[in-house]
């Protein structure tokens, strides 16, 4: 493994000490740094592009200017653009900002789209598995400004309206409870009547949720309230234990019903400290409660259920954590409704310009701003990883060793997740690993649309100026992170299954 890793930095070293290169040549023929100094007045003109040729080196030939900055970006130096300033202090900027953009929206799309991938792989050609195949492939066939425009349209301006008197009509409970009741009748396994008592169970338990919403005015000062936190902890405790080892196991079950109950209880007693935390406060919190759920584990467990008994209580507890964070944060939702004039939903921007609130109301805030470019960027790369995901899943489902695992008696639950999603995982860390190193280079379309200033806008700005410090910087960010990641990928695919060498 070792020698591998040395390796492949090695080679990729100078592959990427080559693309630079090329790069640069191209960046420096994108167009003229001076068409805009020679328009201007000839009292003026001489005097600008002199100041340009000094600041980008265009005296110098190609291959001089390459290596002027290949010296000083080894010392951490970016150099300026063609106005003054700092590439660095640009590039920290940007970089801080597609983070905060992509990284929530790429995670989610993982999870979610995997999750969806393998349950059509394991409901294949049912009602389900057909509608998830339809939206993906609506999803992933529309452009991403149109998605990002109707967005704004529809989960912004009209929502925010919406707020004002938020009452759901009957028309929209009864597609909202088909929608959820057919999802749920797809998910279940049984005949034909068990079907239809989950789907008409889940129709009309949604309707009544929703008739009850919009008669308290939930959406106008929402909160979960203990007992809505208490139960979902509990639902997360034996939804978690299911996932690790199966409801057949008691150690793990009491391990994980233990970080549920140790959550409910610090819901009340943390009141204070949760009034308005800072985010190290929050941080350390999510340490402590994993370092719980390990003690939890590892001492109900036993020798013989340690293992899975250790990560269902931690996924409980930090399960239970993000539901009294989130009930915490819906408790500040009315009062930063009104200091933002009752527009939640940002359209435009990363925050409120010098907005000043609580660690809720300012978490609020940056969340109004990310939730519709970040639900466009879901929306377009879920249909990847669920289509992917199902294929892989497909493939692997009929291979000879998956049926010798069910001969052998083992759950459907442990030849799913120990054999099939292991191995079916393997293409999709490929696809992965891409996407996050090119996810990073920005978003261009969707910072153009919602007015984000991250990477994207930063090459798109290099290109039209001619300039090619800040294309090098993008390129410095996204290739090595191309690379870096890749890396991961092939490591990763040692761990999923051991029967590749890598070196």
């Amino acid at each position: 493994m070792l020698v591998f890793i040395v390796r492949r930095l090695f080679v990729s070293i100078w592959v990427f000490l080559t693309a630079t290169v090329v790069i640069f040549f191209l960046a420096t023929k994108v167009k003229d740094p001076l068409a805009d100094a020679r328009q201007l007045p000839d009292n003026t003109r001489e005097n600008a592009i002199a100041v340009i040729v000094e600041r980008m080196h265009l005296d110098e030939p190609f291959i001089v200017r390459y290596f002027l900055w290949l010296g000083d970006a080894i010392r951490g130096d970016l150099g300026v653009n063609r106005q003054g300033l700092s590439v660095n202090s640009m590039l920290d900027a940007a970089v801080g900002a597609t983070l905060q953009l992509v990284i929530g929206a790429t995670v989610i799309s993982i999870i979610v789209g995997i999750t969806i991938g393998v349950i059509s792989a394991l409901r294949q050609y049912s009602a389900l598995d057909q509608s998830v195949t339809f939206v993906a492939f609506v999803c992933f066939s529309l452009p991403s400004f149109w998605i990002a425009t109707l967005l704004k349209e529809f989960m912004a301006i009209d929502f925010n309206d919406w707020l004002a008197d938020p009452v759901i009509s009957v028309p929209f409970i009864a597609g909202i409870a088909l929608i959820t009741a057919l999802a749920a009748g797809g998910l279940v396994v049984g005949d034909r009547r068990t079907r239809f008592t989950v789907f008409g169970t889940t129709a009309a338990g949604m309707a009544v949720l929703l008739a009850v919403v919009s008669a308290t005015g939930w959406f106008t000062d929402p909160g979960l309230g203990p007992v809505v936190v208490a139960l979902t902890a509990l639902g997360g405790a034996i939804g978690f234990t299911t996932l690790v080892s199966g409801l057949e196991w008691a150690p793990p079950m009491k391990a994980a019903l233990a970080s549920a109950v140790l959550g409910i209880i610090a819901y009340f007693a943390l009141g204070p400290v949760l009034e308005d935390p800072n985010l190290l406060t929050m941080v350390l919190l999510a340490l402590v409660t994993a370092g719980i759920g390990y003690g939890l584990g590892w001492f109900l467990g036993g020798d013989l259920y340690r293992r899975n008994a250790i990560p269902a209580a931690i996924f409980t507890g930090l399960f239970t954590g993000a539901v009294i964070f989130l009930d915490r944060m819906l408790q500040s939702f009315a009062s930063y409704s009104d200091s933002v004039g009752g527009r939640p939903v940002s359209t435009i921007g990363a925050n409120t310009p010098n907005y000043d609130g609580t660690f809720w109301q300012s978490g609020l805030d940056s969340f109004g701003h990310l939730a519709l470019p970040s639900l466009a960027l879901v929306l377009i790369s879920l249909a990847s990883y669920s289509r992917y995901t199902r294929a892989s899943m497909l493939e692997v489902m009929n291979q000879d060793y998956v049926r010798t695992a069910r001969a052998k008696g083992l759950s459907e639950r442990a030849v799913v997740t120990r054999h099939v999603l292991r191995n079916g995982l393997i293409p999709i860390t490929t696809l992965v690993s891409l996407d996050i190193g090119t996810v990073l280079g920005g978003a261009v379309i969707t910072e153009k649309v919602f007015g984000w200033r991250a990477m994207g806008t930063m090459l798109l700005e290099g290109i039209h100026q001619g300039d090619p410090m800040p294309i090098m910087a993008f390129f410095l960010v996204s290739g090595g992170a191309i690379i870096v990641f890749n890396m991961i990928a092939d490591i990763t695919y040692a761990v999923l299954d051991p029967r590749i060498r890598l070196s």
